[in-house]
């Protein structure tokens, strides 16, 4: 057995579990439905065993990873409901994860940056997170924020929902699918979300006050830039020009608009 292998002090996970260390769903949160997996890909030990055992004591079944080989490979085996992401990483960078994890799957992902770093903060989101947490961080904020990302995710989007057409752009809450002219792009999962509030109020003022809410969260935690770098990264992809946009209009002081049908 390997030292991988050995189970923490109080643990109960068992030697054949993979990943360095496993603490299973302890089952004292009587919210908690069913038993979830969050995959902590962190290498430094003094921040990943104690964060994964108040992660635990939470109500979670939690495995780490300290690399990317190994996040990658336990990440495919678990099919996690989250994923905690540090960006550094001895073998690699957590943003590689990040865009892997992105190619196959769209599993929620909190990155964890260091102090300071807006640059990772935003290239994370810009490669699908959905979420950051800024180190130092406590473990109370990081399971709040797991909630809040867990219960954006859980809500399905109604079966009756129509798909949305304005000009050559097809919004399709159903798949989850945005085609321009008939190509599909690739959109984060927070993408989506604020793709799809827009097209929904075409035409009309979307507040920022409004897009927090219903795209991530009545107590969001993060930066008000994500809502701009989100923004930033759909002008990219629907091929707009933020000077002379098509699509996405900025509305300043107040949010944003999408033009609606007959601008088009």
């Amino acid at each position: 057995m390997t030292t991988r292998d050995l189970p923490l002090p109080g643990s109960t996970a068992a030697p054949g579990n993979r990943g360095r260390f496993a603490f299973p769903w302890s089952g004292q949160n009587p919210d908690m439905q069913r038993k979830r997996t969050v995959l902590l890909v962190e290498d430094e030990p003094s921040i990943a065993e104690p964060l994964a055992e108040a992660i635990a004591r939470e109500g979670f079944e939690t495995k780490v990873a300290g690399t990317v080989a190994e996040s990658l490979e336990l990440a495919a085996q678990l099919e996690p409901d989250l994923v905690l992401l540090d960006v550094m990483l001895p073998d690699g960078s957590g943003f590689d994860v990040c865009r892997e994890l992105r190619k196959r799957s769209q599993v929620p992902i909190i990155m964890l940056t260091a102090r300071g770093e807006e640059a990772d903060r935003v290239v994370g989101l810009e490669l699908g997170a959905d979420d950051y947490v800024v180190k130092p961080f406590s473990a109370r904020e990081v399971v709040a924020r797991i909630r809040a990302v867990l219960r954006r995710t859980d809500s399905p989007t109604p079966p009756e929902a129509r798909p949305i057409e304005i000009g050559e752009l097809r919004l399709d809450p159903a798949k989850r699918e945005v085609t321009k002219g008939g190509d599909v792009l690739e959109l984060s999962r927070k993408e989506f979300e604020l793709l799809q509030l827009l097209m929904q109020n075409a035409g009309s003022v979307v507040t920022r006050e409004q897009a927090f809410e219903d795209v991530w969260d009545t107590n969001w935690f993060g930066s008000t830039k994500t809502l701009d770098v989100h923004v930033s990264g759909l002008r990219r992809k629907l091929g707009d020009d933020s000077s002379e946009p098509r699509f996405l209009h900025t509305v300043r002081g107040v949010g944003f608009r999408f033009a609606s049908p007959d601008e088009l």
